[in-house]
């Protein structure tokens, strides 16, 4: 899954970035509310992690601006003002979470898996399931039944991205947009790769090919 992290704060993001990575995220990195107003409209985004007290316009401003055109992308809002009256604020402008600094990392993380999966419709459960198959983001493996299979991070990465959107038709673009950062190269043999892997691991029903379309996860 792909994030939109706007943070001016250089230390903070030097921290987040690896710690995103790690867990199989994509992430895009941006200081200015001015820039962050575009690039949710060029860049297909799964969430936002938002601080408020950006330059150009502040993380409020970018996120009434963002919800005034439509854009329903979901918001965390990470910032240091902890009082009540802004945290209102921020969440009846259109915000989805928010997390005060400090924060604990493992509390961040499971905040971004908790707003992911109720975007995507899913229950926020220790595992994300569909079927008879669970996958375990801590772990970054998948079960079925009680059977675990280890997976390479850009296999995890695949899977989290089909298991958030079970039946749904994601072409090789698609998946691109969500999987990899603005920064990254898109190969499409990097993806079949995977997913034949992913297919020996599990059995070739999991995943099916439509010709000229793309992949869609049975589960």
């Amino acid at each position: 899954m792909r994030l939109l992290l706007i943070e001016d704060s250089i230390a903070l993001a030097d921290q987040l970035l690896p710690l995103f990575k790690n867990y199989g995220y994509a992430v895009d990195w941006l200081v200015d509310g001015r820039d962050a107003l575009p690039a949710v409209h060029d860049n297909p985004y799964d969430l936002a992690i938002l601080d408020l007290g950006l330059p150009g316009l502040s993380g409020l401003q970018v996120l009434q601006q963002w919800r005034a055109e439509g854009c329903t992308l979901p918001v965390l809002i990470l910032t240091a003002r902890d009082s009540w009256a802004e945290r209102l604020e921020g969440l009846r402008a259109g915000a989805d979470d928010y997390l005060c600094k400090p924060f604990h990392p493992d509390e961040l993380l499971l905040r971004v898996q908790a707003v992911l999966r109720r975007s995507h419709g899913a229950v926020n459960t220790p595992r994300l399931e569909v079927g008879n198959l669970a996958l375990d983001e801590n772990r970054q493996s998948i079960w079925r039944n009680n059977q675990e299979y280890e997976l390479t991070r850009g296999e995890f990465r695949l899977l989290r991205c089909f298991m958030l959107n079970p039946g749904k038709l994601l072409s090789r673009m698609q998946l691109s947009e969500h999987l990899y950062d603005g920064e990254s190269e898109r190969d499409s043999n990097v993806l079949e790769v995977h997913i034949s892997r992913i297919r020996r691991k599990l059995g070739e029903q999991v995943i099916e090919t439509r010709r000229g379309q793309g992949y869609l996860f049975l589960g």
